[in-house]
């Protein structure tokens, strides 16, 4: 496929997934480009406004196979990584995968669950492997995991440790609908389930060369140092505690990479990194009492530090 072919085949799959999932079309985007740029997603919303349905929706379009676990309190790190056991018949340990091995992981309330639970996630999420009794398995290629958790405060939530958090490539908030598109899912309900109309788009092979092709999308020198000027900005703002880390300053590059294949273009502009910032920066920082104080939340401060650091004035093809 050429640019215009994977820009085709991204539209075709989000308009595939629109199907499930009604009004939310700027989280099915950013959704689909952190799956094509090898990413983990975050969503953070009440229960019951369709974080769920846009997973399996993916799935299906994508034609992944995927593993979903509720993450209640009595589950342990052996039920997502695997574990051994001793077979009989052969006088051998034999391992028995967990419910991580799969290409699409739905980790469902992912903040009810211990710390002892959440932190197996870390290697397979980081390096797509995971090592039980020194055995070392690798994951499918593709592999991502989708994560939901509910507003930190609700009852029974534990706070993601926050080199959990940096794994993340962004954290999204899908939101309540309007009451037209709640209307429009109460007509889509009322004799069907919306999931059973989305049909096979894409396969492995498929995500793997649009993977492939957003890996070569080039980024400018001038581009580059404008996502490290706005990563510095966050670790000398006095409202900020902890800022990003160079983690979260490659997972803006990658995911502004994605962006601009899905705008038919092989080469990134400054446009494609102020989009996706705040959803790459947001989660990743700890506010200083400063900012609790003045009640200035994060979206805000990167928000001002956007504004604040000039952006190149590149908008020509690739050079």
């Amino acid at each position: 496929m050429n640019i215009s072919g994977y820009q085709n085949c991204i539209t075709t799959i989000v308009n595939e997934v629109k199907k499930a999932v009604v009004g939310k079309d700027t989280a099915i985007i950013k959704v689909l480009l952190t799956i094509l740029c090898k990413g983990h997603v975050l969503i953070e919303d009440i229960p019951g406004v369709g974080k769920t349905t846009l997973a399996l929706a993916f799935s299906k379009a994508l034609s992944l196979e995927h593993n979903r676990m509720q993450f209640t309190p009595d589950v342990l790190p052996a039920d997502v990584t695997g574990f051994n056991i001793y077979n009989k018949q052969t006088d051998k340990f034999e391992f028995r995968p967990g419910v991580a091995f799969c290409n699409l992981f739905l980790a469902d309330e992912i903040n009810r669950t211990s710390s002892k639970t959440q932190s197996a996630l870390l290697e397979l999420m980081e390096e797509k492997r995971i090592t039980v009794d020194g055995v070392t398995y690798k994951l499918p290629n593709p592999y991502t995991v989708i994560a939901t958790q509910n507003p930190i405060g609700s009852a029974g939530t534990h706070n993601l440790p926050d080199s959990q958090l940096d794994r993340f490539m962004i954290r999204l908030s899908m939101g309540y609908p309007s009451p037209a598109d709640e209307a429009a899912i109460l007509r889509a309900r009322h004799t069907e389930n919306p999931l059973d109309n989305v049909k096979r788009i894409a396969d492995k092979n498929v995500i793997i060369e649009l993977q492939n092709a957003i890996s070569e999308v080039y980024v400018s020198d001038e581009v580059s140092e404008y996502m490290v000027a706005l990563a510095s900005a966050t670790r000398n703002d006095p409202l900020i505690k902890l800022g990003i880390s160079p983690r979260g300053t490659l997972a803006l590059m990658n995911i502004s990479k994605g962006i601009a294949i899905a705008m038919g273009r092989d080469y990134v502009i400054p446009d494609d990194v102020t989009y996706i910032c705040r959803d790459v920066f947001e989660h990743r920082l700890i506010l200083s009492s400063k900012a609790r104080l003045a009640e200035k939340p994060a979206s805000e401060i990167i928000g001002d530090i956007i504004k604040a650091v000039p952006a190149p004035k590149i908008s020509g093809s690739r050079r």
